[in-house]
């Protein structure tokens, strides 16, 4: 009997497998960026998974997500412009800039929409940021927000950011008091929270964020995402038909094309000359069979590696490809 007890009890072992392409999920609300990576890595039965960047478990939308040889290039998103839409609340400052703080000052909205044209003009193009003492940076190697929950305000360093776009409209009847909704394109380390504190105080009454979703980071859109939700309700082709290729990161790069005998050399580190002009992105294919080799930037005609795709792996998503073409 206590065979059978433990035979019933055991669960049957998910068998990874190597996949390799990126797949756009729309983070849900209250999940974290490393737990919604998880659920998709789970869902998928892949071997290796990374992010592009997190969200706060209070936003949602758009969260890049690298499988496989997709991982080498996940920094480049990491780099890549954001856009956001996010909803402040005016007249109420809280301790973390978001509704997950407490509240420590109240303030009335006297608030016109001239008054908001003329802050928005204040934030465009580049600015200083104090970043939030709830974040992940580190300082004497603690984060930030430790000496938060510790009640420590450590000083921070401003940085400077861009705002690309800023559109700020206002909205007095909003049902839990006066909002202020955002839409802002802006550089990485852009801290939505604080430019939402910030807009808040130079009009006078203060602010704090509500609702954040992310709806564009670099050509990625929302309306190329897939929701958990929907990823759970399909059959396992459905879901790696979801993945990009890995070349989708690459999409700002020039291409060069390799013969097969400079693939090879390629592949093993060495430079390449060639008529090239100097580009410092680059995607690297071979020829026969045609298939992405990784990054390069090119030099006074030499093509110099970066991140390049190992052979097994290039064998992967050629071999992939092929099935997927069969199916």
């Amino acid at each position: 009997m206590g065979t059978a007890l433990q035979s019933d009890r055991t669960v049957s072992r998910v068998v990874r497998r190597a996949l390799h392409g990126v797949l756009l999920l729309d983070k849900p609300l209250g999940l974290s960026s490393n737990d919604a990576l998880q659920k998709a890595k789970w869902l998928l039965r892949a071997e290796k998974a990374g992010h592009t960047g997190t969200l706060d478990p209070l936003a949602t939308g758009v969260l890049p997500l690298c499988f496989g040889a997709a991982t080498k290039f996940s920094q480049l998103h990491l780099d890549a412009d954001k856009t956001y839409e996010a909803v402040a609340r005016l007249g109420v400052v809280t301790s973390t800039a978001d509704a997950e703080g407490s509240v420590v000052r109240q303030r009335a909205v006297q608030v016109t929409n001239s008054d908001v044209a003329r802050v928005a003009d204040m934030f465009r193009g580049v600015i200083s940021q104090v970043p939030p003492m709830y974040s992940a940076l580190k300082r004497d190697g603690k984060a930030l927000y430790e000496y938060a929950r510790a009640g420590l305000d450590v000083e921070r360093e401003a940085r400077t950011v861009s705002i690309r776009s800023l559109e700020l409209s206002l909205q007095l009847e909003a049902q839990a008091g006066p909002d202020l909704q955002l839409r802002v394109c802006c550089s990485k380390g852009t801290y939505i929270r604080t430019l939402a504190e910030d807009i808040g105080e130079a009009l006078g009454c203060g602010a704090h964020l509500v609702a954040l979703r992310r709806v564009a980071t670099g050509d990625f859109t929302i309306g190329q995402c897939v929701t958990l939700a929907a990823l759970e309700h399909m059959a396992e082709p459905q879901r790696v038909q979801r993945l990009m290729p890995v070349a989708a990161l690459l999409s700002g790069h020039s291409r060069v094309t390799l013969s097969a005998e400079d693939a090879g050399r390629f592949l093993s580190g060495m430079r390449r000359r060639g008529a090239w002009p100097d580009a410092e992105q680059v995607a690297v294919y071979a020829t026969e069979p045609e298939a992405l080799l990784g990054t390069a930037h090119v030099r006074g005609g030499e093509l110099i590696p970066g991140r390049l795709l190992s052979p097994i792996e290039i064998s992967q998503v050629l071999a992939a490809a092929s099935n997927a073409a069969a199916t």
